[in-house]
């Protein structure tokens, strides 16, 4: 198999399907485009959990796996309690390393005001870099539950920030000294802060406060991925203009050097949110400082359309991140 999420054929194939439901206080289990899972507490209150890997790259991996992690909750609409981690070293690792690892992670749970509740931490043969994967947690009232499948045809469909914002950081940075033989050392640095951009937390707050029906943080695959994965998880069609769906300049240069597709680009800090108050959420977060715009609507049937122009285009399943071209 290529690098990357498997396919969705191969998920619902050797995966999904080998998985039993068997416990009635799993609320929603494993499924396309669910990124989280949900227990029951009592008859008012539910957890939320979401376990994510950082494998795409080595730089900034603590900063990234507690932000991806928090925004899978926060796109439930939860509240993030803390995370557990499990870290996988390889043996050239300096006990400073790790160090400054568990530093990013402890400076991000700080700002997100969460804990680190516990985990695993190794050093071992069976990696060549780090790996860390973390586990989230948080709680909510059932009655707020928001899921992936809860759009329907009629809602229309928010893009928060970049689409590409996260895969534009981690190339930025991790290939800074080829990138400066042609753009200026201000370019660069401009792309990689966009790092700091990467929690979804906020527009999450804003979205529960105004109404939403499904809400979706974008991660591997890209904006192209997320729009199939809220498609194909809540059985419905939709059409998006491609000329509404926001991109940096950085993103435009960054992809075009590297030949890249920034529409199929990781992009974890950018989040779609499905709503009948679609204009009203708009304004919400351009109050907040929070770039978005609407860039589509649900439609009856199963035909995911791309609009550019006269130009019509149908999404397929997600495939092999743009990024895994380059690193």
């Amino acid at each position: 198999m290529k690098l990357g999420k498997i396919p969705e054929a191969v998920l619902k194939r050797s995966v999904l399907k080998q998985i039993k439901h068997r416990r009635q206080e799993v609320l929603l289990g494993p499924a396309i485009g669910e990124d989280c899972s949900v227990l029951a507490i009592n008859d008012e209150e539910v957890l939320v959990m979401s376990t994510d890997p950082i494998t795409g790259t080595v730089q900034d991996i603590g900063t990234l796996g507690v932000h991806i992690t928090a925004n899978d909750i926060a796109s439930s609409g939860a509240e993030v309690i803390g995370i557990m981690l499990s870290v996988l070293l390889p043996e050239n690792t300096s006990e400073a390393e790790l160090k400054s690892l568990m530093y990013d992670i402890d400076k991000v749970c700080e700002q997100l005001q969460i804990e680190v509740l516990g985990g695993h931490t190794e050093v071992t043969k069976t990696v060549n870099q780090p790996i860390i994967t973390v586990t989230g947690i948080g709680k909510m009232k059932k009655s707020d539950l928001v899921k992936t499948s809860g759009a329907r045809p009629g809602h229309e469909i928010v893009m928060t920030k970049w689409a590409g914002l996260e895969g534009t950081a981690i190339l930025a940075r991790a290939k800074e000294q080829e990138l400066l033989i042609r753009y200026p050392a201000s370019f660069i640095r401009e792309a990689q802060a966009l790092l700091d951009y990467i929690s979804v937390v906020p527009e999450s707050k804003i979205a529960m406060n105004v109404g939403v029906a499904s809400m979706h943080d974008v991660t591997e695959g890209g904006i192209f991925g997320a729009l199939w994965e809220i498609g194909a998880a809540s059985k419905v069609g939709l059409e998006v203009d491609l000329q509404k769906i926001q991109l940096r300049q950085e993103t435009v240069e960054i992809c075009e050097y590297f030949n890249l597709n920034p529409y199929m680009l990781i992009s974890s800090g950018c989040m779609l949110i499905v709503t009948d108050n679609a204009n009203l959420l708009v304004d919400r977060l351009n109050e907040e400082g929070i770039a978005a715009a609407v860039i589509g609507r649900i439609t009856q049937g199963n035909d995911r359309v791309i609009i550019n122009g006269d130009e019509r285009r149908y999404l397929e399943p997600p495939k092999a991140d743009e990024l895994y071209k380059v690193m």
